[in-house]
């Protein structure tokens, strides 16, 4: 039979000491679920899933506000260091000018000593054009050799050269130049057109 006292003692517990022995309660019977393996439709298993569906809901909000962080982040510093892209292309122009003034003076015309005033005039304004493109990561493109790559180069013609392979440069027609990572102006190349037997590695003139 139970005693009046001991019962007048358990509605004596304060709400703290209720709040502690639910939870120590709950975390009992989330063992022992674990533990018999119990049915899919017990109260503790469905909070156990609850929760760790919460968790993995909470990550995945997290792993996705990180990424856009980062896309953000590339978003602005792309935009920072590709700005000049257009203005880098306007530029391109001149720098050919400058290079065509140049190779159009004979060797002979250069120990004038007038023409060799323009002459190192517009070599010194080269220098300094194309050093200022490096400064602000522009490089340029020069091939005069080795394979034919679209990714850099424009065919502007093939033919058949002796001893040269399909795709091969054989003559540089214009430099190019790119930004940083990013390609401004592809080089456009001439290219050996190779024989009828190395037509598995012809070159694709429309890159």
């Amino acid at each position: 039979m139970t005693n009046p006292a001991e019962n007048n003692r358990d509605n004596e517990n304060t709400p703290e000491d209720d709040n502690e022995k639910t939870v120590h309660q709950l975390d009992e019977s989330m063992e022992q679920a674990a533990t018999d393996n119990i049915d899919q439709d017990d109260p503790v298993a469905a909070i156990a899933r609850e929760r760790d569906e919460m968790r993995d809901k909470l990550m995945r909000a997290l792993a996705e506000a990180d990424n856009t962080r980062k896309r953000a982040e590339k978003m602005q510093a792309d935009t920072s260091k590709y700005a000049i892209s257009g203005f880098a292309k306007d530029m391109l122009d001149i720098a050919d000018n400058l290079r065509r003034a140049l190779d159009a003076i004979p060797d002979e015309q250069k120990q004038d000593a007038a023409i060799q005033t323009i002459y190192n005039g517009v070599l010194a304004t080269e220098k300094i054009m194309l050093g200022t493109f490096e400064k602000h990561g522009i490089q340029k493109i020069e091939p005069t050799s080795g394979k034919f790559d679209p990714n850099f180069h424009e065919v502007m013609f093939e033919t058949d050269i002796p001893g040269k392979e399909a795709g091969e440069i054989i003559q540089l027609l214009e430099s190019g130049y790119t930004l940083h990572d990013r390609l401004l102006r592809p080089a456009r190349v001439g290219v050996a057109k190779g024989s009828n037997d190395d037509s598995e590695h012809s070159v694709d003139t429309e890159a």
